[in-house]
């Protein structure tokens, strides 16, 4: 049996405000901006409520909704509570989801002052029309605003977030997007392709008949060259959807999902894992609020999970990433050997050009990933 050091877990906190819905968005979020002040003060009590289960984190990630609704002082407030409950290493990765001109360039320095280190904007294309379409509340010039005052307050650390694949885009439209954000120089992109999820806006329009999805040969296309074109300008495709420019900048928070590190989610509808068990909070912040109020955690449901949902999990996670599976360490964790039980499956895939078996690891190819929800179906 292979002992592997147990790597540190990571928090994630779930602000769940927006000032409005995007017309793609899925995500817990509401607009009742007003329950701000009364979530946060749930949220402090949630935070006291796991200080024995999770003694220590190396990373912190605010997402969303929208954290850059807070002020800098409730943002404060919430990082001083975290670090005076829990160990927070040295090199802590800290990183806050921001919408484009929520805030300028006093109020960035002054979250670098905060010691948060890295930011992912949510700019989502830097065309005008699609962010009108999209339901995004700012436009390109924002966008730009945002980038070069980060980028002037010292942030070294920035993650730009873009959609493709919307009715009737071209590639060459959405190479567009893709140039104006590398003029930036960002350390990681996450591009994602448009999901027309029912009851959201669009995808009630899609249901209508209104919107034509995106083919699957047009999804293929659309993320065959987004790989290659940004592997060419040097970024590494180290997942499905995400893109750094050297390992040293991947998420460090969200590969810990891909790999099983354990994880704390706090928040309307965030997620934990701690190993063998899943837990989810209420997808509401108003029976959040009330049953920290009563002093019980507002958890939704949980399940235990069995070693083979655990190893068919880790095979579907590891196929989504450049690093791929580790053959003997998945051997030794889950008492299977992929090599001999699936060895006709994986020759057939090898052959066919999706996944490589080199050095101990498979690996999936870039055509691999682009249908790594099939290949997981082993």
């Amino acid at each position: 049996m292979i002992v592997d050091k147990t790597p540190v877990p990571g928090l994630y906190l779930h602000i769940p405000f927006c000032k409005t819905k995007c017309g793609y968005c899925d995500f817990f979020s509401v607009t009742e901006t007003g329950l701000i002040e009364r979530f946060l003060n749930a949220l402090s009590r949630e935070i006291d409520t796991y200080h024995e289960e999770f003694a220590e984190f190396d990373t912190i990630y605010l997402g969303g909704g929208t954290p850059s609704l807070l002020s800098l002082a409730q943002i404060e407030a919430l990082l001083d509570k975290i670090r005076g409950t829990y160990r927070i290493l040295p090199d802590t990765e800290i990183t806050i989801e921001i919408n484009p001109a929520d805030w300028g360039r006093k109020e960035l320095g002054m979250l670098r002052g905060l010691g948060i280190n890295r930011i992912s904007i949510g700019v989502q294309s830097f065309n005008d029309s699609e962010l009108i379409f999209l339901g995004r509340r700012h436009n390109r010039a924002h966008a730009i605003r945002t980038l070069e005052d980060a980028i002037n307050q010292g942030f070294g650390n920035i993650s730009i977030d873009l959609i493709y694949g919307l009715p009737g885009q071209t590639f060459e439209q959405w190479q567009a997007s893709l140039m104006d954000a590398l003029s930036f120089e960002p350390t990681h992109l996450s591009c994602y392709e448009l999901e027309l999820k029912p009851n959201t806006p669009l995808g009630i329009r899609y249901e209508q008949g209104e919107l034509a999805a995106c083919t699957e040969d047009s999804q293929y296309n659309f993320f065959m060259n987004t790989s290659e074109f940004l592997e060419e300008s040097g970024y590494i495709h180290y997942e499905v959807s995400n893109f750094a420019f050297g390992m040293e900048k991947a998420s460090r928070h969200n590969r810990k999902y891909w790999d099983h590190t354990a994880y704390l989610g706090l928040g309307p509808s965030a997620h934990s894992f701690n190993g063998g068990q899943r837990w989810w909070n209420h997808e509401s912040v108003k029976d959040y609020i009330h049953d920290l109020d009563a002093l019980k955690r507002p958890i939704s449901n949980s399940e235990a999970l069995t070693s083979e949902q655990l190893r068919m999990e880790a095979l579907f996670l590891g196929l989504r990433t450049r690093k791929g599976i580790d053959l003997g360490q998945y051997r030794g964790r889950y008492g299977y050997d992929l090599t001999k039980e699936e060895g006709l499956v994986l020759g057939e895939w090898e052959k066919t050009g999706l996944i490589e078996i080199k050095d101990g690891f498979i690996r999936p190819t870039r055509s691999g990933m682009a249908v790594a929800d099939s290949l997981a179906q082993l």
